[in-house]
């Protein structure tokens, strides 16, 4: 089978993300359960991140996980009717960057 340029296929056939996810997990009854969060949007979503790293910096360091495939990840969260796989996600907005001085040609506030 030829391979298909990136402009000719409309899903290129790169694997992303590639290789296993670090799906954060919470303990149960009968094991761990992956751990299931809300986008912005407020729809459900499973989670992978894709060092250690991001997960702890994102979650804490006492957060557990697991080592799983997106696919795996998908098929674990599809009976619950969660479709989408968010990956690396951030929790919060960054802080907003203090403002040291005002431009040239606009208003100062003022404080009352």
């Amino acid at each position: 089978m030829a391979q298909l340029r990136y402009g000719e296929d409309p899903e290129p056939s790169d694997p992303t993300p590639a290789g296993p996810l670090y799906v954060p997990v919470r303990p149960g009854t009968f094991g761990c359960a992956a751990r299931l969060f809300r986008n912005p949007l407020g729809e459900r979503t499973a989670v992978g991140f894709t060092t250690e790293h991001r997960l702890t910096t994102t979650l804490g360091p006492g957060q557990r996980w697991i080592r799983l495939a997106e696919p795996a990840l998908r098929a674990l969260a599809a009976p619950l009717g969660v479709t989408t796989v968010t990956v690396d996600p951030q929790f919060t907005a960054p802080a907003p960057a203090p403002v040291t001085s005002v431009p040239a040609g606009m208003p100062a506030l003022r404080t009352a």
